[in-house]
């Protein structure tokens, strides 16, 4: 007789966590902090499947912790979890019927799904400079915003920038620092020849693919968050759409990337071909970012040197 490995769902918040155990259709609430989910996770049998809600980084502490502790994780992300729940019917969404319903789906869907593993110290150490860095660009901008007309506070302000500007490039130093330690340099260097593509979005490149491995530039793209839904029934078809599933901060790099490369002599000929046949520049600029991140992916695969590309706007 074989024995099914426990399911449960879990429902992340910031300060809690709401768990649903399907084999003893036992539901509870939990502190989240490393302490309280220590002491959860010494009640449960061993080699557990739990479905965790994906957030920001809330959810962070609990996987790191079960899957120390030899439980299968299944990292679920929210737009996949609300089309299941419209699938099923569902009505009500709260933090209970959500566990509910993550358990419901990793019982059902376990098969299909890939488990979790965690990454790198490489990806979490590049992930976590540039989405500070990130943070800190927004803060200035925001600053000059507010304060850019206002004489009153002119010196202060000019001090205060100058400040994060030094902030801006000690994390900077340390990015490119931590290439250098995971022995990426090279391959950033690799990302930097293709046209548009800088230092900030050839080491974010390189932090996405230590996230693999990926069977191919397609499953690069999805993680990437740059893959098409399209909408489709008879007749109908809808507007296709972006997933924007992964980080936003790479795809927001990569479209940065995209404008540059449009204006160069390599892409601007392939980019103004896109307007011509009725394409919106957000949607040219996203097609180019999509190609260079798959010029980018091939060229770490296969460790091969750039080669610029001869345009046509076919």
């Amino acid at each position: 007789m074989t024995t099914q490995s426990p399911i449960i769902g879990i429902d992340v918040a910031k300060d809690s966590l709401s768990l649903y155990r399907a084999d003893l259709d036992q539901y509870c609430t939990l502190d989240n902090d490393a302490r309280s989910i220590r002491a959860w996770l010494k009640t449960l049998p061993g080699d557990c499947a739990l479905a965790v809600e994906a957030t920001s980084t809330y959810h962070v502490q609990l996987v790191d912790l079960a899957h120390a502790r030899g439980h299968r994780l299944y990292v679920i992300d929210g737009y996949r979890l609300s089309n299941y729940r419209k699938g099923i019917g569902g009505r009500i969404k709260t933090d209970a019927s959500d566990a509910r319903l993550l358990a419901r789906y990793l019982a059902h869907e376990q098969a299909q799904l890939r488990v979790w593993q965690p990454a790198g110290k490489a990806y979490r150490l590049l992930q976590s400079l540039l989405r500070r860095r990130a943070t800190l660009i927004r803060s200035a901008t925001a600053l000059r915003q507010s304060f850019g007309h206002d004489t009153q506070f002119k010196v202060s302000m000019k001090a205060a920038l100058s400040s994060l500007r030094r902030l801006e490039q000690r994390l900077d130093q340390d990015i490119a620092q931590a290439l250098k330690d995971a022995g990426l340099a090279e391959q950033a260097k690799r990302c930097r020849a293709i046209e548009g593509i800088g230092p900030l979005t050839a080491a974010a490149l390189n932090m996405a693919f230590q996230r693999g491995p990926f069977r191919n530039s397609d499953a690069f793209i999805a993680f990437l968050g740059l893959d098409v839904r399209a909408k489709e029934s008879g007749r109908y078809s809808g507007r296709r759409k972006l997933s924007k599933q992964g980080d936003p901060e790479v795809r927001r790099l990569l479209h940065n990337a995209a404008m540059a490369a449009s204006r160069t002599k390599a892409w601007q000929k392939l980019y103004l071909g896109y307007l011509e046949r009725g394409l919106k520049k957000t949607e040219a600029l996203t097609i180019l970012a999509r190609k260079l991140a798959r010029i980018a992916f091939a060229l770490m695969k296969t460790q091969q040197p750039y080669r610029s590309p001869t345009c046509t706007a076919g």
